[in-house]
């Protein structure tokens, strides 16, 4: 029978001497199951000595987050086609797709730390990124490749789009780190990606003319 006084291994134990607490359980034993409070809300900004007002970087991080957000989206339906793409031109697709997903995924990380350098809070939750997307969502099951495709171009236009516009805002309000980011990354990988896929569409003879 087990001794009555056995305790939680995993309860978070009171410090002691000489690597024991005061009921001689090992202070190695990882914390677990604690709690804590929000340090800071989503939407805030802290003030970082990088030399731009808090209403520049307010606005900053709000664009730079729909953008996340969508982006995050994105990356997520890249990798969805890339395992459930068939047909004749599955080798090639499903390899560009994941090439694709690869590079949204860098993009990702990009805003996601300038959001943080700005003082701000990335969205980083999927069930947060679902409630800020303007992305629809696809069906949970497979598609046909052209509508597959279609869906990414569609979500490729509405990110290029507001990617422009916070990058307009950005130089606007003098944050030359965000735009630099947003056109010379964003922008451009989103716009590079959108024409690999589109050609995917063309409906074109394959042997003969």
């Amino acid at each position: 029978m087990a001794s009555k006084n056995r305790t939680d291994p995993f309860e978070a134990p009171t410090r002691g001497s000489r690597g024991r607490d005061k009921n001689g359980h090992d202070r190695s034993q990882p914390l677990l199951h604690q709690k804590g409070t929000e340090i800071q809300k989503f939407g805030t900004v802290r003030l970082l000595p990088i030399a731009l007002p808090y209403e520049t970087r307010m606005a900053s991080c709000d664009a730079l987050n729909q953008v996340l957000a969508d982006s995050i989206i994105l990356y997520n339906l890249y990798k969805k086609h890339h395992w459930l793409v068939r047909g004749h031109t599955f080798y090639q697709l499903h390899l560009l797709l994941d090439k694709h997903a690869g590079e949204q995924l860098e993009l990702v990380d990009m805003i996601a730390e300038r959001v943080q350098t700005l003082g701000g809070i990335a969205v980083a939750d999927p069930r947060h990124v679902a409630e800020i997307t303007q992305i629809s969502r696809p069906p949970n099951g497979a598609e046909e490749v052209p509508a597959m495709l279609s869906r990414l171009l569609e979500a490729h236009e509405l990110i290029i789009a507001e990617t422009r516009e916070a990058a307009s805002k950005a130089q606007e309000q003098g944050d030359d780190g965000s735009n630099d980011l947003l056109v010379s990354d964003m922008l451009r990988t989103n716009e590079l990606q959108t024409w690999f896929i589109a050609e995917h569409l063309v409906d074109t003879p394959l042997v003969k003319a």
